[in-house]
């Protein structure tokens, strides 16, 4: 037979044993004539809220329970017949291991505050209490249950509740804010390094969010933000923690994943997303996004050296040209200065008149006549020697010296290509800081009748980057541009995510296929020849032209003239040439060019020049990378190497890649590579691995982060089976 309810017990007003809360009603007692019923005083309690009470009997089921509770857990009245206290009221998350009421029901012993939650009725009805409770034993001493109170901690819990989350977590857009982000990372890394895992941490930067705040105030900006959270929620797609440290910082934490292809696919998909336009309030705008990638422990393995790594890459990204991402290398220190460096000297490049330009012939398929010269910046720095245009012009841009250059080239264009026959046009590539920078077209209007230069014959070339910022900008620049009789070309066309719609009404005469489309696929090594199909299609459907640069070699020239591109430039029809050499090309009459591959190069290979390690059997030789593919590298500096020879090459920072031989020229061999290389989000190539510090820390080394020499444990000695080339170039270190 059950315990008997609170409310007979106070009714009969007999002596009993036992307690409610934390003492025990030893026995009954009036105060006078007109003393209150126990019951009455009970309900008066359980009805205003402030105690409610509880009752099991010896084998743990529910006798009596406060009806506000049982309501809460899904029952009528004061009776849950043949359920445990324990199904119905659990411990609330992080308040033990949800056997504390039932260990403390079964040890038969008083308790108190403890926080329990109740379960089964409705989630919005349920119920945060306070447990107290008191074994009742008979006469006899024999143990007949349980009776306690309960108070409603419901309100005070949810405040509390709501207080951590508000500490723990961004406001805004309910991402984890940058407290919580710094304990989650240091937590990991700690357990991580435990069981030798590894964990990779994004830092990400909004571009052009100035902007939005600027031209469409505080509140767009805010709703963008949100915005920016659920869409790397659907990026990250729960595969890892994302936290916004403040401003337009964002940061993502991916366990166990360390293959840099992976990532770069996974960061370049966080930047497509957050680069398509976005709908708010008060008007439509679009921005993008600069990511920085470290891998612990390859990077790091303290929480401040992993943040500082992808602190380092990110500001890399964003001088790079933003819209794209980079992993950390440890050599962005040393890059990082030699860009201030010559950020400084760019400067007084200016003032020292040290730029040319050179041009690079664009020639119609159709005949092979050249249609248009295409403008390339060139420096002749006294101590560098002749610098890329790719080497300056991102700094040139990120210090927004790019707008004197850009002035200067324009000018000495135009001046150039006045000597031109007047069916040959101009083309001028133009950085998104020069479309944006104030008077942009106003600029070229004044070029153009300094020089009396026919707008017509003048071709400026737009990166999709250009036409994804501000669009009452973008609309009034193009505007103007137009009105002037310029033609304007979309260059890298398919790189960016330019809207169909948008690209209908825009005043564009012709689209440049992106290079990106040339880099070898699995399914054709030529290159996505069908997206280039496609394309060539839309611009016909539009009634644009198109053209593609940077073509590397007949086969895939062929290609390209079958899919109905128009223009071509690159390596088929020559290297650009100076302003005297194309005036004396052009006193010959009508210029064409008929494709040749005397100077064709390999598809999407890199020329390089450095110096790499190269280990063979227990010898390491240091030899020099010339150039360099996805899938393979030409090296120098060892000799009678036999075709089949397998080496491992040692790019430095832990990169290691299996590469076998496959033709050999004197002391020059070329190797195919045994895994892909990767992109690295700056137009490099990396290895997709690398040599885990935790497997070198089992070999007795210490565990920290890879530096940029060679793996450690490499071998240093042995009987060399390879001689070293007397004539092989000897570079002092990396080339820019």
């Amino acid at each position: 037979m059950g315990a008997m309810p609170f409310s007979e017990l106070f009714k009969s007003r007999k002596p009993h044993v036992g307690g409610v809360g934390e003492g025990a009603v030893q026995g009954s007692s009036t105060i006078g004539p007109a003393a209150p019923d126990r019951a009455a005083i009970v309900a008066d309690l359980e009805n205003a809220g402030i105690s409610w009470f509880w009752a099991t009997d010896a084998a743990g089921q529910v006798s009596y329970l406060s009806e506000a509770i049982a309501r809460a857990c899904g029952h009528e009245g004061t009776c849950a017949s043949g359920v445990t206290l324990q199904s119905l009221l659990i411990p609330v998350a992080g308040e033990g291991d949800g056997r504390s009421l039932g260990l403390k029901l079964g040890t038969r012993k008083p308790f108190s505050g403890l926080l329990v939650e109740t379960t089964g009725g409705e989630p919005a009805n349920r119920l945060v209490l306070r447990l107290s409770g008191r074994a009742v034993f008979d006469a006899a001493g024999g143990f007949i249950g349980f009776r306690g109170s309960a108070l409603d901690a419901t309100e005070e819990y949810r405040n509390e509740e709501e207080a951590s989350r508000l500490a723990q977590f961004d406001s805004l857009t309910g991402l984890s804010n940058r407290h919580r982000m710094g304990q989650r990372i240091e937590a990991t890394l700690a357990a991580f390094r435990q069981t030798k895992r590894a964990a990779t941490l994004f830092m990400l930067d909004l571009d052009r969010f100035k902007q939005v705040n600027d031209t469409l105030g505080h509140a767009a900006g805010d709703e963008l933000l949100q915005q920016v959270g659920d869409r790397l929620r659907g990026a990250v797609a729960g595969r890892g923690e994302i936290g916004r440290l403040g401003g337009d910082e964002f940061q993502v934490l991916i366990p166990d994943v360390d293959d840099r292809g992976e990532l770069g696919v996974l960061a370049r998909k966080i930047i497509a997303m957050l680069s398509q336009p976005y709908s708010l309030s008060d008007g439509r705008c679009t921005i993008g996004c600069s990511v920085g990638v470290a891998i612990a422990p390859y990077d790091g393995v303290e929480r401040e050296e992993l943040e500082r790594a992808a602190d380092l890459a990110l500001y890399a990204s964003k001088n790079g040209g933003r819209g794209q991402f980079r992993f950390y290398a440890a050599d962005l220190e040393l890059e990082d200065q030699l860009r201030r460096r010559m950020e400084s000297d760019l400067a007084d490049a200016i003032e020292a008149g040290s730029f040319a330009l050179e041009y690079e012939p664009l020639v119609s398929l159709a005949d092979n006549r050249v249609v248009a010269l295409e403008a390339r910046y060139c420096w002749e720095d006294e101590e560098r020697g002749r610098v890329s245009p790719e080497s300056f012009l991102p700094i040139a841009e990120g210090s927004r010296l790019i707008v004197p250059i850009g002035e200067w080239a324009l000018m000495r264009a135009c001046r150039d290509a006045r000597q031109w026959p007047a069916t040959v046009r101009l083309a001028i590539p133009v950085s998104p800081v020069q479309f944006f920078a104030s008077g942009f077209a106003d600029r070229v209007a004044a070029v153009l009748e300094e020089t009396e230069f026919d707008p017509a014959r003048l071709e400026l070339q737009l990166c999709e980057a250009i036409i994804q910022g501000d669009a009452a900008m973008v609309d009034k620049g193009l505007g103007a541009l137009f009105k002037l009789g310029v033609r304007l070309t979309l260059d890298h066309f398919g790189r960016g995510f330019t809207s169909l719609s948008y690209l209908r009404r825009a005043p564009f005469s012709s689209l440049r296929v992106a290079p990106n489309f040339f880099e070898p696929t699995i399914g054709d090594e030529l290159g996505d020849m069908e997206m280039i199909g496609a394309i060539v299609q839309l611009a016909r459907t539009l009634g644009m032209e198109t053209s593609a640069g940077g073509i590397h070699a007949l086969p895939l020239l062929a290609r390209l003239q079958a899919l109905g591109i128009d223009h071509v430039g690159g390596y088929v029809f020559g290297e650009p040439m100076s302003a005297d050499a194309v005036e004396i090309a052009f006193l010959q009459g009508d210029w064409t060019i008929a494709p040749s591959d005397a100077g064709s190069q390999r598809a999407s290979r890199r020329t390089v020049f450095r110096k790499i390690g190269l280990i063979h059997t227990d010898c390491y030789y240091e030899v020099t990378l010339r150039n360099l593919s996805r899938s393979g590298a030409m090296i120098q500096g060892l000799e009678d190497v036999p075709v089949g020879t397998q080496f491992v090459l040692d790019f430095g920072g832990g990169q290691l890649a299996v590469a076998t031989v496959k033709r050999v020229m004197d002391d020059t061999q070329g190797v195919e590579f045994e895994q892909e290389l990767v992109d690295d989000g700056a137009g490099g190539l990396v290895t997709r691995g690398r040599v885990s510090p935790y497997a070198l820390a089992n070999a007795g080394l210490p565990l920290q982060s890879l530096g940029a020499g060679k793996v450690a444990g490499a071998p240093e000695a042995g009987v060399p089976r390879f001689k070293l080339s007397r004539n092989a170039p000897r570079p002092a270190g990396i080339a820019a």
